[in-house]
């Protein structure tokens, strides 16, 4: 798979979801996408747009969804939410 998202705006998109979001019962909900992550906190997740994103070690992730819009949705909401806290800075 194509690297489509890089590990920073991972990693700072998940931060700003985890301060500015809502807290709900499966994480923190920001901008149409819920970020959590394991008991241990060495993977994290998005989710929305019928997608589940996976993000671990090595810099890795894995994007499940079952149509190509839903991937594509799920992007543009990572890239508004990145463009969001460059804003802000």
């Amino acid at each position: 798979m194509k690297n489509e998202i890089d590990s920073r705006t991972i990693l700072s998109v998940y931060e700003y979801i985890q301060k500015h979001g809502e807290v709900t019962s499966e994480g923190k909900l920001y901008g149409g996408i819920t970020a959590f992550s394991d008991i241990d906190g060495y993977t994290i997740y998005f989710k929305g747009s019928g997608v589940l994103m996976r993000y671990g070690f090595h810099n890795t992730y894995h994007l499940d969804y079952e149509h190509d819009k839903h991937k594509e949705d799920f992007l543009v909401k990572i890239e508004s939410l990145k463009k969001q806290l460059e804003s802000d800075k």
